[in-house]
């Protein structure tokens, strides 16, 4: 195949994935409706022996995932309320939309979740609340604590992620700020059965890190905050505020996020209704059936993301050089979520800096691309998912005047992709699972 080719092939390996975690094959996996009888995993719910249905939910396939189930419940939901990013909103018949900005929150956030809280607090206890969550939710629903206000938020989320900090991390950060995370949310319902769905997309499927554990107990402490706090020297940047309240939290003076065991948590059940391996799984289905020898590497990359640029790179030039692991025609699949350690003022997201890494590490590779692209469809604060890189893409930037290490340095990864029209644009995809990354080594 020509470069080209393989990176439209690259592309339909990626949207086999995102197809296999489609929010509406998602939902209706785990949730049946047969007359007035609702059942989930775990329970069989009688509608006509409930007051209200309550729908509620937080992320970026939060919408989409609304749109299923209301295709589902139709006019048995009561009343509903959906906070998605913006651009990632949709029509819905029973449920109110909102959006809102990610990842460093707004006003509209602030105010969607003081909503959000609202409503869920007129839940008693003969009614369900559906909790649809996914990736994002943490951001999209800021509910400071009292005396933390909205910018001093938005300047502790700015700091964790240019210091590179993991979204374990992050969450763990966020969740002791919060109303809503951290399992905070079912202290508002206390006497309501509360289901959530939740689409994964953090490494592990950790329950209490997915949009900073909503409806989940806290496994995370204060002293947990600190640490993360002092490890990337944060502490003499933090707002006034959020330093003495961390330090309220350590000292015993503010009462933790609530834990196993809580009463709160009895009548809450969590299911994971899709992930990173499905889309994966899926992905390599498709290569195999496009004719590539598959193998999926890891669904759990994570670290520095130029340094996992390496690595991918190395089991192509592996591949390509001694036909190990697999012989071309190769399909070498992974996902996760690395980081990125901000210093340049440029414009990108960490998939695109994975490309952008890999260009040099490839150069000269023949018939070999890379795509790397987040499943929601949205790559940083920009409109790509994503974008290629291959063995040609050094020498032909180069003959544009265009140096890949100088735009790695100023992390502005999207315009060099923009320039040689190799960004990957697919518009919100309406699920949110990772990230993932389809290197392809094909024939000489």
């Amino acid at each position: 195949m020509s470069e080209q080719q393989l990176k439209e092939t690259a592309a339909a390996i990626f949207m086999a994935g995102i197809q296999a975690v489609d929010p509406v094959n998602c939902i209706h996996s785990c949730l049946q409706v047969d007359q007035d009888t609702l059942y989930t995993k775990d329970s069989t719910i009688s509608l006509n022996e409930i007051n209200r249905l309550i729908v509620v939910g937080m992320g970026k396939a939060s919408a989409a995932m609304a749109a299923a189930v209301e295709s589902l419940l139709g006019e048995k939901i009561d009343e509903g309320l959906i906070i998605t990013k913006y651009g990632h909103g949709i029509p819905l018949q029973h449920c109110r939309v909102l959006e809102a900005a990610h990842p460093v929150p707004d006003a509209q956030g602030v105010a969607a979740a003081n909503a959000l809280i609202d409503l869920v607090s007129t839940a008693g206890p003969h009614d369900v609340v559906l909790c649809l969550i996914s990736g994002g939710g943490s951001a999209l629903s800021p509910a400071p604590v009292p005396g933390i206000g909205l910018e001093d938020k938005q300047t502790v989320t700015r700091l964790l992620l240019d210091c590179g900090a993991s979204i374990h991390q992050i969450n763990t950060v966020r969740k002791h700020l919060s109303r809503l995370k951290g399992g905070h949310l079912c202290q508002h319902a206390p006497q309501a059965k509360i289901i959530s769905l939740i689409l994964s997309d953090v490494i592990g499927d950790d329950l209490d890190i997915i949009a900073s554990g909503t409806t989940v107990q806290d496994s995370g402490t204060f002293a947990d905050c600190m640490q993360i706090v002092h490890g990337y020297n944060l502490l003499p940047r933090l707002p006034a505020s959020v330093s003495k309240y961390l330090q309220q939290g350590c000292s015993g003076q503010v009462q933790e996020t609530p834990k196993p065991g809580n009463p709160i948590f009895e009548n809450t059940t969590n299911h994971i209704v899709g992930s990173l391996s499905q889309a994966l799984l899926a992905a390599d289905e498709k290569a195999r059936l496009l004719g590539f020898h598959s193998l999926i590497l890891s669904s759990s990359l994570h670290g520095e993301t130029k340094e996992v640029a390496k690595v991918l790179c190395s089991v192509g030039k592996e591949v390509r050089t001694w036909h190990r692991p697999l012989c071309p025609p190769a399909c070498i699949l992974s996902g996760g979520e690395t980081t990125v350690t901000i210093k340049g003022t440029g414009l990108g997201g960490r998939n695109m800096e994975l490309a952008l890494a890999a260009v040099t590490e490839l150069s000269g590779l023949r018939s070999t691309v890379l795509l790397s692209a987040g499943t929601d469809g949205t790559d940083g604060p920009t409109d790509a998912a994503g974008a290629f890189a291959a063995g040609s893409t050094q020498a032909q930037a180069q003959k544009r005047g265009l140096y890949p290490q100088k735009y790695l340095t100023n992390n502005d990864s999207y315009h060099f992709f923009q320039e040689i029209d190799d960004l990957f644009i697919t518009g919100p995809t309406g699920t949110n699972v990772m990230d993932m990354q389809i290197l392809l080594v094909d024939d000489e």
